[in-house]
């Protein structure tokens, strides 16, 4: 799969579901054109042996005659080791349309999961586009991989059909008949499959977000004491999801036992008026054992097809389900005629008044808590509505890219991933070794990178599990570090460090980005006494800006955000110096 081709941007988005399929078979039209190539020739050379058969006893053993027994008995071994090959063939590309079908679909969840950013979350959950990893783009890549077994099948069909009308207008009638009429039968089971499939799929999906949501929060749980209601509440909705999988269950059995009866009753059928036919002297022994042979042999292309129907309802629920996450729309797009982002200049927020000056270590302060990620989503355009402006350019009238390229947001919500630690720190792999242990010094991380056995080749866990919060803050602050953006937006970097480590990282921050701009969200001391300007926001709009210490003498609503008093407390503490 190394030479896999990347899923095409342009994929559809029109929420259907069919038009989805038929883009996925496309980009593999090369490998399914190679399977049904194989499961034809397949299928067909075993639908060809009933009739060597036939030939072999009438014109041989009937006939008494070894030459013509010898020669047809040749031709078996050769469709046989034909139908072999063409069987090892039809599996191998079987498994390359399968692989290839789902790891496209990966692709295009992936590629679309980058591109739509924060806008993903707020439309779906994580549970939803976990479920169609997990078990979407198996349908996906099943509906292709039959689809080769049911090109062979119907081709196989149409030699069949053609055999035995030639030899008796009644089978070939029989068949060409019977066939379109078991496949009705099965006809009026597809819908209620298909909406009891669609069912159980949201239930499994609402499950999963649950599942994520409760391990996610799993120690504030444990700290309020609610694993016991979200461990009920868990239980509830898994109990829905196999009461909706019994339901699926319950129709799939129905069509798999029809699977099985209907090509039954369809052989005895054939088998039947053969042998009366044989009794009446219009087919001989040859002729009556290769009937036989097309009936047993039409159950697997006819099994085969209502196969192929079922994973098609299998794939268009998933493929619904694909639609579903490529059909959303990033907030923040590009504008039509882009303008290049400077280098370097002040960043200013017109909206609250925020200014941000060329290479200074700026510190904001909110009143409001909750005002950090909302000041951070506009500095760093996560929100459309943004006038921004970068060096006198507003960053609405940029690209993402070039936006992403020199404004940089890390909060706290940046996560870890698996992989070794050099590459989660450094991922485009730019940086030296030096310079990797320069942003370590600077965000105080040495500790944990003296405790892991192999130092930078280290593998780290999902998340960053086996690191604590504060090991895990220290390091996601060392790869923004190492990004060394033009502007680097910090939130709350130093808040699960203790006060030491956030001193000494406050000590070398100032140093390690001298000349370029930083942006710190916080109301920590320790780093607001250490930079070059504080911003001071209540209620949305800027208040006060100055140094640390000037602004805790001048400003008590300041004062009070930062020393975290109450104003009666205060109150009493002015009263108290006084």
């Amino acid at each position: 799969m190394r030479n896999l081709p990347l899923a095409d941007p342009g994929i559809p988005d029109d929420r259907s579901p069919a038009r989805y399929l038929l883009w996925v078979a496309r980009g593999q039209a090369r490998t399914l054109a190679g399977g049904m190539s194989f499961g034809i020739l397949w299928m067909a050379s075993q639908a060809f042996i009933p009739a060597i058969l036939g030939k072999a006893i009438d014109e041989g053993v009937a006939a008494k005659d070894g030459d013509k027994l010898l020669q047809w008995t040749a031709a078996l071994c050769a469709i046989g080791v034909l139908q072999a090959l063409a069987g090892i063939m039809r599996h191998r590309f079987a498994v390359t349309n399968w692989l290839m079908a789902a790891y496209r679909t990966v692709q295009v969840i992936t590629r679309k999961s980058a591109d739509l950013g924060a806008t993903l979350p707020k439309h779906l959950a994580t549970g939803e586009v976990v479920s169609v990893g997990a078990s979407d783009l198996a349908s996906i890549g099943t509906l292709m991989e039959v689809s080769a077994r049911f090109a062979g099948a119907i081709v196989a069909f149409a030699v069949v059909a053609t055999i035995l009308l030639s030899t008796s207008t009644v089978l070939g009638l029989v068949v060409l008949i019977g066939v379109p009429v078991m496949l009705f039968c099965l006809g009026p089971m597809l819908r209620p499959l298909h909406r009891r499939q669609s069912a159980q799929r949201e239930a499994v999906g609402e499950l999963n977000s649950l599942g994520s949501d409760i391990v996610a929060g799993l120690r504030v749980l444990r700290g309020i004491g609610g694993e016991d209601s979200f461990s009920q509440r868990y239980r509830r909705e898994s109990q829905e999801v196999r009461h909706a999988g019994v339901r699926v269950a319950r129709i799939q059995s129905v069509l798999d036992a029809a699977q099985v009866l209907l090509p039954g009753t369809f052989v005895v059928l054939v088998v039947g008026i053969g042998a009366h036919f044989a009794l009446r002297g219009d087919l001989s022994a040859g002729s009556l054992v290769a009937f036989y042979g097309y009936a047993t042999f039409l159950v697997l292309p006819l099994r085969t097809v209502t196969e192929f129907v079922n994973q098609l309802m299998r794939g268009l629920v998933a493929g619904a389900r694909v639609i579903r996450v490529v059909s959303l729309r990033p907030e923040i797009t590009d504008p039509a005629n882009a303008v290049q982002l400077p280098d370097r200049g002040d960043l200013v927020d017109p909206v609250s008044g925020v200014r941000a000056r060329d290479g200074l270590l700026t510190a904001i302060v909110a009143a409001e808590p909750d005002v950090y990620g909302v000041l951070a989503d506009r500095l760093g355009r996560y929100d459309e509505g943004s006038e921004v402006r970068f060096g006198g350019v507003t960053l609405a009238s940029a690209t993402r890219a070039d936006v992403r390229q020199r404004i940089l947001v890390s909060d706290a919500g940046s996560q870890l991933f698996t992989g070794t630690l050099r590459t989660e720190l450094d991922p485009a792999g730019r940086r030296t070794e030096e310079q990797l242990l320069t942003a370590i010094r600077t965000a105080s991380a040495e500790d944990v990178l003296v405790a892991l056995a192999d130092g930078l080749d280290s593998e780290v866990e999902e998340k960053g599990r086996s690191f604590s919060g504060g090991q895990r803050q220290r390091l996601v602050l060392v790869r923004a570090l190492v990004a060394d953006p033009a502007v680097l937006v910090l939130v709350e970097p130093t808040s699960a460090v203790d006060a030491h480590t956030e001193a000494r990282i406050a000590d070398r921050l100032r140093e390690h980005r001298a000349g370029r701009s930083t942006v710190v969200l916080t109301a920590s001391p320790l780093l607001l006494d250490r930079v070059d300007e504080v911003i001071f926001v209540a209620a949305g709009r800027v208040v006060a800006a100055g140094k640390h210490r000037d602004l805790l003498a001048r400003e008590p609503q300041y004062r009070r955000t930062v020393t975290r008093q109450t104003e009666e407390e205060q109150e009493l503490t002015e009263g108290v110096r006084r």
